[in-house]
């Protein structure tokens, strides 16, 4: 009220409950941060939220935390699973983020979530815009194809049909008169 100098009492929230608890990257942001808080190891606090998130059906999960995690040296640490979007159209709708920061005797950390939803075509568990980069491929349909048409007419009907067979005395007798023929002929004239 004071920051936008809305009228006093003049502000209605209205406030409804999240579907899925998983998929929600500011939920599962706070709930890390107030395992780390709480004193809870950073590898034990970010592998139980990723876990729990992998087992609620989401697609992906990454964690990001930084800051002076142990010793005076600052570093980040990520953990993964199962399969991001990092640009593109889709990763717009189809990854929720959200960073949090929080405060320690040490210094300050800060932690980030990064949630991949599942498609739904309903739009309740997931998102209900298809990825346009995934191709579903299905198997051929199998044709019965009746062949009711003369075997001696064309290619395409005959390649279930044995070819002739020609006799071995018949070749032979072809291959010994070709170079008959070609002696007799004088070479220059």
């Amino acid at each position: 009220q004071r920051r936008f100098n809305f009228p006093p009492d003049n502000v209605e929230l209205y406030v409804s409950r999240v579907q899925n608890r998983a998929t929600c990257a500011v939920a599962q942001a706070e709930s890390l941060r107030y395992k780390l808080l709480g004193g809870l190891a950073v590898r034990k606090a970010c592998y139980g939220v990723l876990r729990y998130v992998m087992e609620n059906g989401a697609k992906g999960c990454e964690l990001i935390v930084t800051g002076k995690l142990r010793g005076q040296r600052a570093k980040a640490m990520k953990f993964r699973d199962g399969y991001m979007i990092k640009s593109g159209e889709a990763a717009k709708s189809y990854v929720d983020t959200a960073t949090r920061s929080l405060k320690l005797k040490q210094g300050v950390l800060g932690v980030k979530v990064r949630i991949m939803m599942p498609y739904d075509p309903t739009g309740r568990a997931g998102v209900k815009v298809k990825q346009p980069d995934v191709v579903k491929v299905y198997e051929p349909k199998e044709e019965v194809v009746n062949f009711d048409a003369n075997p001696m007419k064309g290619f395409a009907q005959n390649f279930d049909v044995a070819p002739p067979q020609v006799q071995p005395a018949v070749q032979q007798q072809q291959q010994q008169t070709i170079p008959q023929q070609t002696m007799q002929q004088p070479m220059y004239q």
